[in-house]
């Protein structure tokens, strides 16, 4: 499934995280069918028409650089989050700053953690994009979870609101009211690769 392709909404992936529940193991560098979750999620987000991809860094960020040349990671930013122990907001705040000096007018977020969610979901929330006002999140059976669109308008309060391993949730729970809510339960599955159990959902 490939999407016309948008370059006023730009993917952001996360992918800094150090795994401290998988023994020290970089989540971006896991394997899954034969290739590492980075690149998954980088073309889960290209083919459902992010023709501009931000991936921030943290953990093992210059193995992950030394891939580059891999599949799907040329032409993507790559930006590394010298802070990325401080947890998910920190990423966050650093990808939403490399998009600032762009014209972007929404940034698509999404994890490298969660290989159920694939083009279908991104192209779903990428196509409820109206303006730099909006602010729209998959659903699963209506609760809110990723990847989540931001308009250009929220990125400096979404970095404010980013400490921790918080991210946007407590932005976007100020804000549910104006969430345009896009239920995606029946094309991805939105579970973590967070500990050693959740290894098994990984091919």
């Amino acid at each position: 499934m490939t999407e016309t392709k948008d370059d006023r909404i730009a993917g952001l992936l996360l992918a800094a995280g150090g795994g401290r529940r998988l023994g020290g193991r970089p989540k971006a560098l896991l394997t899954h069918r034969g290739r590492p979750l980075v690149e998954h999620a980088v073309a889960a987000l290209r083919e459902g028409g992010c023709s501009r991809v931000h991936v921030v860094l943290g953990a093992a960020a210059d193995t992950v650089r030394a891939r580059a040349e891999l599949a799907e990671l040329p032409g993507c930013v790559l930006v590394e989050n010298p802070d990325w122990a401080e947890g998910m907001g920190s990423s966050l705040r650093a990808g939403l700053a490399s998009l600032a000096g762009t014209d972007a007018r929404a940034a698509l977020v999404s994890l490298v953690d969660q290989p159920g969610i694939g083009a279908a979901a991104v192209a779903r929330v990428r196509s409820a994009y109206t303006s730099p006002g909006s602010l729209a999140a998959a659903a699963y059976d209506g609760r809110r979870g990723h990847p989540v669109l931001f308009g250009r308008a929220h990125w400096a309060g979404v970095g404010a609101a980013a400490t921790g391993d918080q991210g946007a949730r407590n932005y976007l729970a100020a804000r549910a009211d104006d969430v345009a809510l896009v239920e995606c339960g029946d094309v991805a599955r939105p579970y973590d690769i967070d500990t050693e159990a959740d290894l098994v959902r990984l091919e």
